[in-house]
C-alpha cells in the first residue's frame, strides 16, 4: 500500500493526519496500559503497604480525571479529523506546475478505463500523468459502486453508476506506482489493479502523441464490444479516442451500464460471478 511513502501533497497530508491521530490516541492508551501493570504490581497479595477502603464509594477528583482526559482526547482527535478532512476536500483544486490534465475514469467489471479528453486518447489499467501538474479526475462507474485509490497519491474516492465524482491530485516524483480498487466487486476484484506512471512533461507529451496514432479506436461501439463485458484484461491497451463525449454518455447512462456481478443460479450467495 505504501501509504507511509507519499508522493504527492494529498497523500502527505493524509499521512500527517494518520500520525497525529495515532499520537493522540497513544496519549491515553499508553498511560492506561502502564496503570494496569502498576496497579497489578502495587496491589499484589504480598505487598503489605497496599490498603483497602471498604466504605469508599465516590471521589469527585478521581471522576474528573477519569472523564476529562478521554473527553479532551476525543475533542482533540475530532478536531484533527474535522479540520483535516475539510482541508482535503477531494474537489478542492490542488496547485501545481504546468498545465493541468483532465482524466475521466470509468470503473468496469473488472478493469479501469482512463480517458484523456483533451489529448483524445484512452487507456485500460494504465494511468500516465505528468509530474507536478494538477490532475483533475472525473469518475463514474459503468457497473457496481467501486472505489478508486492510489495509496501514494492519496484520497480514495467512490465511483458510482449514473453519477460523476471529482478528485484533485498531484504527483511530485517521477516513478511507477500502484493503483487499486478498494471495494469488493465480484470474482475479478483481486485483479482490478492499475499501473500509475508519473513521467516528465515532455515524456507525457510524447506518450499522448504516440497513443493518438494508435490503430485501436475507442467510441461507443468499441466500448460496448470490448470493455463493457465482464473480463480481466491481460494487456494494457491504449486507444485513440474517437468520441470525446463518451464519458458523459457513460455517466448519464445514455450507454446502458453493464449487468454487474450476479449471483450464479442455484449456487447460493457465496458464489458470485
Amino acid at each position: 500500500m505504501n501509504i507511509l511513502d507519499p508522493q504527492g501533497p494529498i497523500a502527505a497530508a493524509d499521512k500527517q493526519i494518520l500520525i497525529d491521530s495515532i499520537a493522540i490516541m497513544l496519549a491515553i492508551v499508553l498511560p492506561t496500559i502502564a496503570a494496569i501493570f502498576a496497579f497489578a504490581w502495587y496491589f499484589r497479595a504480598s505487598n503489605t503497604r497496599a490498603f483497602h477502603w471498604p466504605d469508599w464509594e465516590y471521589s469527585g477528583r478521581l471522576e474528573l480525571v477519569v472523564w476529562s482526559i478521554p473527553a479532551l482526547t476525543i475533542i482533540l482527535l475530532g478536531g484533527v479529523a474535522w479540520i483535516g478532512s475539510h482541508q482535503l476536500d477531494p474537489a478542492k483544486p490542488v496547485a501545481g506546475t504546468g498545465q493541468g490534465v483532465t482524466i475521466q475514469v470509468v470503473s468496469l467489471d473488472w478493469k479501469w478505463l482512463f480517458i484523456y479528453p483533451d489529448q483524445r486518447i484512452a487507456s485500460v489499467n494504465t494511468l500516465t500523468v505528468p509530474v507536478g501538474a494538477p490532475l483533475h479526475f472525473q469518475l463514474s462507474s459503468a457497473s457496481v459502486m467501486n472505489v478508486f485509490f492510489i495509496p501514494q497519491l492519496g484520497s480514495m474516492i467512490y465511483t458510482m453508476n449514473g453519477m460523476v465524482t471529482r478528485l484533485e491530485l498531484r504527483a511530485d516524483q517521477v516513478g511507477n506506482y500502484q493503483g487499486l480498487s478498494a471495494h469488493f466487486s465480484g470474482d475479478g476484484f483481486p485483479d482490478m489493479l492499475f499501473d500509475v506512471h508519473v513521467v516528465s512533461a515532455p515524456d507525457f507529451a510524447s506518450f499522448a502523441s504516440n497513443t493518438v496514432k494508435s490503430d485501436r479506436v475507442l467510441n461507443g461501439d468499441s466500448y460496448r464490444q470490448d470493455l463493457l463485458k465482464q473480463s480481466v484484461p491481460k494487456d494494457k491497451t491504449v486507444y485513440r479516442l474517437d468520441d470525446p463525449e463518451l464519458f458523459m454518455a457513460i455517466a448519464t447512462q445514455k450507454i446502458p451500464p453493464g449487468p454487474g456481478p450476479q449471483e450464479a443460479a442455484n449456487t447460493g450467495a457465496g458464489n458470485v460471478r
